[in-house]
């Protein structure tokens, strides 16, 4: 039989971290995409280090921080059902 242990520590980490996600960082994550839509816009910034920045600076960022983005909502839905299972088992709310 394996151990199942969830404190009241573990509960206020796991709100924490989807408090996290939630309420912040996804949101930074947004306001940074603005700003590098904005940047790759030729009409708003041009020359060799913009043409750069647009051709694979840009891209590469944004593949990253659309997978960041993705890794993050599974992590807060884990933790969701992780919560709820553990707590549901111990008789916690």
């Amino acid at each position: 039989m394996s151990r199942v242990l969830s404190t009241e520590q573990a509960k206020a980490a796991i709100g924490q971290v989807q408090s996290i996600i939630n309420g912040g960082f996804t949101d930074q994550i947004s306001a940074l995409d603005a700003q590098g839509k904005i940047l790759s816009d030729p009409n708003v910034w041009d020359g060799p280090l913009a043409t750069q920045f647009r051709g694979s600076t840009w891209p590469e960022t944004k593949a990253a921080q659309d997978k960041a983005r993705q890794e993050l909502e599974e992590l807060r839905t884990q933790l969701q059902k992780i919560s709820q299972d553990i707590f549901s088992a111990g008789g916690g709310a």
